[in-house]
Formats: C-alpha cells, structure tokens, sequence
C-alpha cells in the first residue's frame, strides 16, 4: 500500500524555492540559472563526479528507506515532498555514522543520505526539520552548485604552487563557501516550512550543537550565546570570526538559531504560511537586478542588527565614505552652479 502523505499540515503548491532562500542565496541563484550555457557547463562538471556510482555506493552500503523499512523516516519524506510540492519523493538512504550528518546528493535524481547519529539523537518532528531542510535542498537546486565547489576547491589544491592562479581561485572557492553558507540559512526555513514548529525546529539546531541532553539546555540561554557571540570583545574577535569561517560550509549553531528564529518571527514567515508566496511557474520572470539588490539590503539588515565591534568600525568608515564623498559631490556641483 503507497504511502499517504500528511494533509494536517499547510501545503504550498508550485511553490517557488525563491521563497525560502536567504536573499544572498538567491541571488547567486538566479544570476547562475540566467547565464546561458550554465547548465551544460555544469552538466560536464558533475560528469566529474558520477552520480550513479554514488547512488551505487549507498544503494549498496546503507539502507534506503521505504514502506518496509524505516517506515516513519519514509513517510518524512513524503510529507515533506509533499509538502514542498515536489513532483517525485527523493530516494533516502540511513547511513552508519556516528556523527549527526545529512546532505542532498546529485542533480537528475537528487537523494538524500542522513547518519544513524543524526536520526538517534532527533525525537520525530525534529527529524521532519532535517528531512524538509534536505528536500529544501533539493527543490533549490544546490546539489549542482556545490558540484562546482566541490570541483574549484580541489583545482585550487592542484595549482597551489602558481600563486596568481592560487590566489584568483581562492578567492571564487571564498565566495562559493559564503553562499553555500548562506544556502544552508536558506534551508533551515525550509525546513521550518515543512515542520510548521518553530520550537522543534529551535531544538533540532540547539541538539546539533550540543547533543540530545536537550534537558540540560534552554533556549533562551542559548539565544543569549548568539548574542555574546555576535557581540565579541572588540574588533579582534570578529576578525578571528571572520578567519574561523574559512573552509566551514555551514554557520555556527547559535547563528543558525539566530536567523531562523528572526525569519520565524518576521511576517515573511506567515505570508508564506497564508498562501502568499513566488510561485515556481514565475521564477523565469526573476530579475537579477532586484534580487542582487535583494541581497544587498540583506547584508546591511544585518550589518545593522549586528553589535560586532568589527562590523561596526566597517559600517562607520562605509558610512563615513559615503558622507565624505556626499560632501566632495555638493562641493563640486555647487561650486560649478554658483
């Protein structure tokens, strides 16, 4: 008997991942899927790195997830699938690892693959936040552009004794890891839009950082930490924040928690929630120039929330920049018109 999807929760049909994807993600996004030529060039690139071997390897070494086996994960996923309005459930594969993992792999029939760590420590609707965040990744696309990371970063490696070449890729595979950061903000609201409980979706993050002892933990004391950590001493610390991000594909927890808790409680959320959001038969009508003035705003939204000593010297030499060269422009013209 097929397993039937979950119809309590709010179901977004054609749903657009524009809808869920951090301004800075999206933005990339929509630049890439504008480029003609991309896909082929993409295609090529993950021919690189086959997707049927991999799917081999797992069909082969884990456990695929059905009516029969690991039933209550299956039927996360179909929820989710559902839910997120996808055309076809993505395979799942559990995989033995201790450590609490989970990724979305490939491009023509994307599957996710998630660690008995992560599923042990995860009560059942915490594990529907971490299934919903991978069909996010899924619907978004992200599998192929972290093709491309994947492939930058290991070209790097290969030319690191020509330092111009080095140094130029460098700075691509720098840029790529900021958005594949800001990819996983992205999903973490998909998740939550599968979920539909900000609670669960706040402990699943929290867990993630400290374990499944979440008796031990409070939230609030948790969010205090994001704010500490956002703070820092003086600039030092945000520049070793700012170094400690180099190599890392994802946030830190309390950041995570932070930005899903502020979309959360932004009226984003519940638009999207009450039916109003992109659809994906207009993604083909996204403008690039808003959206990378979309992310633009972005940036500065969160430049300004922030108390970081070190962003706060940057916002106040930028601002003093812009003042100056205000200053230079009236004086100029003014001159010239008197």
């Amino acid at each position: 008997m097929a397993t039937t999807p979950d119809r309590t929760r709010v179901r977004f049909p054609d749903i657009s991942a524009r809808a869920y994807e951090h301004p800075a993600d999206r933005g990339a996004l929509v630049a890439l899927r504008s480029l003609r030529g991309f896909d082929t060039v993409l295609k090529k690139m993950a021919g690189l790195f086959s997707e049927r071997a991999l799917r081999l390897h797992f069909l082969s070494g884990t456990v695929r997830v059905g009516e029969t086996q690991f039933a209550d994960v299956h039927q996360d996923v179909v929820d989710a699938a559902h839910i997120l309005d996808l055309s076809q459930v993505p395979d799942l594969y559990v995989m033995l690892d201790p450590q609490p993992r989970a990724m979305a792999i490939g491009k023509d029939r994307p599957f996710i693959v998630v660690s008995t760590g992560m599923f042990d420590m995860l009560d059942a609707e915490e594990r529907r936040f971490v299934v919903g965040h991978e069909v996010g990744h899924i619907l978004s696309g992200h599998a192929i552009y972290r093709t491309l990371l994947l492939a930058l970063t290991n070209l790097a490696t290969r030319v690191a004794w020509l330092p111009l070449g080095y140094f130029g890729l460098r700075a691509i595979v720098l840029a790529l890891e900021e958005w594949q950061r800001k990819s996983e903000l992205s999903c973490d609201r998909a998740g939550l839009l599968t979920l539909q409980d900000p609670d669960a979706a706040k402990r699943t993050l929290m867990k993630l950082a400290g374990g499944s002892r979440l008796a031990q933990m409070d939230v609030d004391a948790f969010h205090e930490q994001a704010r500490e950590y956002d703070a820092a001493e003086d600039a030092r610390d945000g520049l070793l924040k700012l170094l400690s991000l180099i190599g890392r594909s994802h946030p830190q927890a309390v950041v995570r928690l932070a930005e899903l808790d502020h979309w959360a409680s932004s009226g984003e959320y519940s638009r999207i929630l009450a039916g109003d959001y992109p659809r994906r038969s207009e993604d083909q009508d996204a403008s690039i120039s808003q959206e990378a003035r979309n992310a633009a705003k972005s940036y500065q939204e969160s430049w300004n929330r922030s108390a970081d000593p070190l962003i706060k010297v940057l916002r106040d030499v930028a601002g003093g920049a812009q003042d100056a060269g205000s200053k230079i422009f009236d004086s100029v013209f003014g001159r010239r018109s008197s």
